[in-house]
């Protein structure tokens, strides 16, 4: 499903990742980092794919409601799984969107 994000300015938080091996706990982790990024001020959405390369970004209202994310208690320790289990590799971007535009068939 695409997000549907208010009219810009608003703020992008692209994370790219390969993965391990170890899906341990992963799938249940993911649902609830999305569960509690829902719950977060400043929260507006996501979108999310993986193939062999796991791209999800999600979108923000303002720097300071990323950095409250980043650090959210449940999201360290996520944080933490991925670097130690379950990533071979990550990237996060953050991202001023100042335009978007789109096409719906309906």
């Amino acid at each position: 499903m695409i997000a549907a994000t208010p009219q810009p300015p608003y703020y992008a938080v692209i994370f790219t990742s390969l993965r391990t091996d170890i899906a341990a706990d992963y799938h249940q982790t993911a649902m609830r980092m999305v569960e509690l990024a829902e719950q977060q001020p400043g929260y507006l959405g996501h979108e999310s794919a993986r193939e062999s390369i796991g791209i999800t970004v999600s979108y923000w209202q303002s720097l300071e409601a990323i950095k409250n994310w980043k650090q959210q208690t449940e999201h360290l320790l996520a944080q933490q799984m991925g670097r130690e289990q379950w990533y071979t590799h990550y990237k996060t971007r953050i991202c001023l969107v100042q335009r978007d535009y789109g096409f719906e068939k309906i």
